[in-house]
């Protein structure tokens, strides 16, 4: 790995201080993976405090033509957070303040590196909530959420990042600072940079500052657990859901595969060919109608049973299921590839058929689940990442997702991000004149193609 330039290492030691920059091998190294399970190591790690310091440490490393890869906590699953070409690694954990509760706005301005939990925690005296939701939240920070407009359940009802964003403060790769949106919810004024530069994954420029918007906490909640003969029975189910006027709140899929694995591991769930998760929120006067809508929608050809979770701990034990999933898939196999993919609701049958059909030709296990009101299923393919054959199988197997849910008329991704799991399968998603002007995009926001280099798009 090459080193960095006498004179760039001079400059930013004397501007962060001992303390923010880092070039010793064990600060290094564990700057240099996130959960892809990927690694690479980085030639430095800058802690800046400030806005004034990232931007001075992109116009330093911009001089010496360094990468740059911004770094939050480190969860995200894409290797966006990877190192790959060396350079610096900007780790915003440091820029962990929120500035100021506007909860007359009804919105937030926070840096980056402040924790989805603690945020949610600051906000619960004021009635307000941030609704990105995903699984990693008591350890995911903002920017990171930001940067791969990350989402979760509650993303059918409140949006992901990307809708919950006001404006941004952020560097680009020449070191300026750039201002967008703000503290209102109207706004027709010149290019929206501000949700260009969410959902970039670091690679057009670096958040220092968002204005977050904020919903009010609702008062009462409660769940449904409708199980179902198959797949293209809940489906239909979801498809009812989503067409009458309320909304759900949470909507998540499991198919065969996640309702046997959950069997094995001791959970209560009846055997069925696929479940619904739905949950309904309010308050104490609308909630038993708004429940009794979605149980209505729920009801169709194919349903095998409905359970109601009026209460909270009702409504814990409703959810148990679902959010030990993830933890019990490596009791199948302990190598796993997650990719969040979507396709329109009407055609998670297809998906679920195909994926079903693909288990059987790699000798394989699938299982998927997921956000089923956005059409945002978790695909996740289980291997034993000892065994060469398996993972050769697993890997040859991905492809062959990503063209089916191409040919549904999905999309790569829906929460996760790019990185560089799924940069190659770009060229197969766009046409070329559309990759064209991401292209475009990113020479503009950064011509010396120093921040987050390779990650995204295809080469």
């Amino acid at each position: 790995m090459p080193s960095l330039p006498d004179s760039l290492d001079r400059v930013l030691a004397h501007l962060l201080g001992e303390d923010g920059w880092r070039t010793d091998e064990a600060t290094r190294r564990a700057h240099g993976e996130d959960d892809s399970r990927q690694w690479a190591m980085p030639d430095a790690v800058a802690f800046p405090g400030d806005a004034i310091q990232v931007a001075a440490i992109v116009r330093a490393c911009r001089e010496h033509r360094v990468a740059i890869v911004a770094r939050g906590a480190g969860t995200g699953t894409t290797g966006a957070a990877v190192p790959f070409a060396g350079g610096v690694v900007v780790s915003l954990a440091r820029m962990n303040r929120i500035l100021d509760i506007r909860a007359a706005d009804r919105c937030v301005v926070v840096e980056p590196g402040v924790l989805n939990g603690d945020l949610q925690q600051a906000l619960m005296p004021h009635g307000l909530f941030w609704p990105p939701d995903p699984s990693s939240a008591a350890m995911c920070s903002v920017g990171g959420n930001l940067a791969t407009n990350a989402g979760g359940p509650r993303a059918v009802k409140y949006g992901a990042s990307r809708d919950n964003v006001l404006g941004l403060v952020a560097v680009t790769g020449t070191g300026d600072i750039i201002r967008c949106g703000g503290a209102y919810t109207k706004d027709a004024t010149g290019y929206d940079l501000t949700h260009l530069i969410v959902g970039s994954e670091g690679t057009l420029a670096l958040i220092v500052e968002a204005t977050l918007k904020l919903t009010p906490r609702p008062r009462a909640q409660a769940g449904l657990r409708a199980l179902y003969r198959d797949a293209a029975a809940a489906a239909a189910a979801v498809s009812r859901v989503m067409a009458q006027p309320t909304v759900p709140a949470m909507l998540e899929f499991m198919d065969r595969s996640a309702i046997a694995l959950l069997r094995h591991n001791g959970s209560d769930v009846p055997e069925a060919g696929a479940m619904l998760l739905i949950e309904a929120d309010g308050d104490e006067d609308t909630l038993p109608f708004a429940l009794q809508a979605l149980a209505l929608a729920a009801e169709g050809e194919g349903l095998l049973s409905l359970d109601v979770a009026a209460d909270g701990i009702a409504r814990d034990r409703l959810w148990a299921a679902r959010k030990a999933l993830s933890p019990a898939l490596r009791t199948i196999r302990p190598g796993k590839i997650n990719e969040d993919v979507v396709v329109p609701v009407s055609r998670i049958p297809q998906l679920v058929a195909g994926m079903e059909a693909l288990a059987a030709e790699c000798a394989l296990p699938i299982v998927v689940f997921g956000h089923a009101g956005n059409g945002n299923l978790h695909v996740n393919l289980m291997y034993d990442d000892q065994d060469a054959d398996e993972t050769a199988r697993a890997r040859g197997a991905l492809p062959k997702v990503f063209a089916l849910v191409l040919a549904l008329e999905g999309t790569l991704s829906g929460e996760h991000g790019i990185g560089v799991a799924k940069r190659d399968f770009m060229a197969q998603a766009f046409d070329a004149a559309t990759l064209a002007a991401m292209r475009a995009v990113k020479a503009a926001l950064d011509p010396d193609g120093i921040l987050n280099p390779g990650k995204v798009l295809p080469g």
